[in-house]
């Protein structure tokens, strides 16, 4: 084989793969378009703080399997953040039990001075005693410690969104409530949302505050929290799916016989499809998607243009 024909196979091939990722990102055919979080539209949280319907959840920016201690590649992960933003992410979730705290330094190290308009959300009530552990407490003097500690580490003078992490059931949810509705009374937070909570705890949050969003485990494959997310989009509450893939490969096994065709067809990975069904699922969901990479960030974002039918919609309903 003449020299100048491998040049040139390996020049095509070359060409061959920058298009196709092109157009994974709408990008070839002469379109300009790239992969934006505004085509998902948009959500209010609390009447007062709109949002693009596609947030970027900062967990995994910390390190390892247990998120716990630095990020094994902490320039990698403040471009995820960077990047995050440039493509037209406003909502970041993070929480002070990541890392244990390293979560939000490092937002705050990307992104502060933070844009206008970027909503940073994060939690209290979960305290990390050891790698494996994530222990809940409710305790009034610990919010206050926890969001005391937040607003420190994120260099903010009131935090937009402050949720608790998780009810802790040695302390009564409503004393717990009870915390952060005063420090929201102090101007210390904006909003009130809860996490990991059942129908009956949403009922009771309500009760001693004004509640604007619930952040439950809910992607295609477990929706153990189907009744909370109708709740919450009667009352016009913000809905926030964690794990909202339920992981790539979880994605894969689960998804094979409907997801996967759904993907094809649309000429996307199941990751996207999985994305585009909570977006279709409900006008309140606002998903998290999250990771450590630039590449898969970039993927998740994409899924924000994908539209499916309704027909699409009840084959994995």
């Amino acid at each position: 084989m003449e020299r100048w024909e491998l040049t040139r196979r390996q020049a095509l091939a070359s060409i061959t793969a920058c298009l196709t990722t092109l157009a994974a990102y709408g990008l070839g055919s002469g379109s300009t378009k790239r992969p934006n979080a505004s085509a998902a539209g948009t959500v209010r949280i609390g009447g007062d703080l709109t949002v693009n319907r596609l947030g970027f959840g900062a967990m995994r920016i910390a390190g390892g399997e247990h998120v716990w201690g630095e990020p094994t590649d902490g320039a990698e992960a403040r471009r995820v953040l960077r990047r995050a933003v440039e493509l037209g992410v406003n909502f970041i979730d993070t929480a002070d039990a990541y890392g244990p705290e390293i979560n939000e330094r490092l937002i705050c190290e990307a992104l502060h001075p933070y844009p206008r308009g970027l909503v940073i959300a994060t939690k209290g009530g979960i305290v990390r005693p050891s790698a494996p552990e994530w222990v809940a407490d409710g305790r009034p003097e610990h919010l206050r410690a926890a969001c005391e500690g937040s607003l420190r580490r994120l260099k903010l003078e009131c935090i937009d969104l402050y949720q608790l992490h998780t009810p802790d059931e040695n302390v009564p949810l409503e004393d717990s409530m009870g915390a952060l509705a005063e420090l929201q009374k102090e101007g210390k937070i904006r909003h009130i949302g809860v996490s990991n909570v059942q129908l009956d705890e949403l009922t009771r949050a309500r009760s001693v505050a004004r509640i604007v969003s619930v952040q439950n485990r809910y992607n295609f494959a477990q929706r153990k929290s189907a009744d909370v997310l109708d709740a919450c989009t009667r009352n016009g509450l913000v809905f926030i799916p964690w794990a909202p893939i339920g992981g790539s490969a979880q994605a894969v096994t689960h998804g094979k016989s409907d997801l996967d065709a759904l993907a094809s067809a649309h000429g996307v990975s199941v990751v996207q499809i999985a994305i585009a069904w909570l977006l279709a699922k409900s006008p309140t969901i606002l998903p998290i998607p999250g990771t450590s990479s630039v590449a898969h960030l970039e993927e998740d974002i994409s899924a924000a243009s994908i539209r499916l039918n309704a027909a699409e919609i009840s084959a994995i309903a």
